[in-house]
């Protein structure tokens, strides 16, 4: 009873954190110089004062700020989001066509990440000083260090200008059409790489220094002094302990995947809600750009949620503190 109670609480506080931040969403791409009415109205070619007007009034754009706010979240809640300034379709339509692509693209990249920075931290940190240890922490201050743009565009310099062995960008089909799982894959692979670069050298230093914070507890000593193997110790002992601030980043992160994969589908024409958004804030296009910070901020904080309650599972020891 009382875990339902905490997992209600943090439900609540969820929703009141993503109407905040939708809110301020709103009000910060309002600010922003620039009015999508003169936008649409040039590419008409009549960019007249009055047709400006006539469209500002359509897109209720003439109305008072806070009204705008009021009508936009009353809208959402009816999954109304509105249609796009530019392409003059249906912002919930377009972003569902394109949000399989992005789900596609952040899972891998999560898995690849987890697997492999998780594996080189807990090698770095059972031979912590060696050889390897160093190399390890090398590697991931280098990737951590790099820029993920400056990543994208070398591999695809490499592997796809010079060496021709994976395509530069898309998916490899259209939407609707079943995908050959070779050729999606084959396209997937720079774009995951690009993306999980940085997120591995973050696993890397956290599982790293786990292990090695959790190879100094006493029970560990105890367990060395009965003389039981290295490997068994690792594996029934420390790894089970060390694993939970991993459990939690790793949710975490899964978040801030989403948001940080715009850059990397734009890179690579990756068809994705990260590319729509870019092209949607380079077009002034408020309601699709709004469309993708929603569906972004709400998986963002779905997984926080999902941290918070999978670290209370995970570890009995902590307190339910509402």
């Amino acid at each position: 009873m009382q875990f339902l109670g905490y997992v209600s609480w943090r439900l609540l506080k969820a929703a009141a954190l993503l109407v905040a931040v939708i809110s301020l969403n709103f009000l910060l791409i309002r600010m922003v110089p620039g009015d999508p009415a003169t936008v649409i109205a040039g590419e008409s070619g009549m960019a007249d004062a009055d047709f400006v007007a006539r469209i500002r009034e359509i897109y209720g754009l003439d109305q008072p700020l806070l009204v705008q706010l009021k009508t936009y979240l009353v809208n959402t809640l009816s999954l109304d989001f509105g249609h796009s300034y530019r392409l003059q379709t249906d912002v919930l339509a377009l972003i569902i066509e394109r949000l399989p692509a992005t789900i596609a693209l952040t899972g891998a990249a999560f898995i690849f990440s987890l697997v492999v920075g998780v594996s080189l931290g807990v090698i770095a940190g059972s031979r912590p000083g060696s050889k390897v240890d160093v190399a390890i922490q090398f590697v991931s201050v280098a990737l951590y260090s790099v820029p993920v743009f400056w990543i994208g565009l070398m591999l695809i310099l490499v592997f796809s200008l010079k060496l021709h062995w994976l395509p530069a960008s898309g998916t490899g089909f259209e939407y609707g059409q079943i995908p050959g799982v070779l050729e999606f894959l084959s396209h997937l692979l720079l774009p995951m790489i690009t993306l999980s670069l940085f997120y591995i050298a973050v696993y890397i230093r956290l599982a790293r220094t786990s292990v090695v914070d959790v190879t100094h507890q006493d029970f560990v000593r105890t367990a060395k002094s009965k003389g039981l193997p290295s490997a068994f110790i690792l594996r029934k002992h420390v790894l089970p302990n060390a694993i939970l601030p991993v459990v939690t980043m790793a949710a975490l992160q899964a978040g801030h995947l989403v948001s940080g994969s715009i850059a990397v589908e734009t890179i690579f024409a990756w068809p994705g809600i990260g590319r729509l958004g870019y092209e949607a804030l380079v077009q002034r296009d408020y309601n699709m750009l709004l469309g993708v910070f929603l569906v972004t901020a709400t998986m963002v904080v779905l997984l926080n949620l999902v941290a918070d309650v999978l670290y209370v599972v995970v570890d009995p020891r902590i307190e339910l503190v509402r």
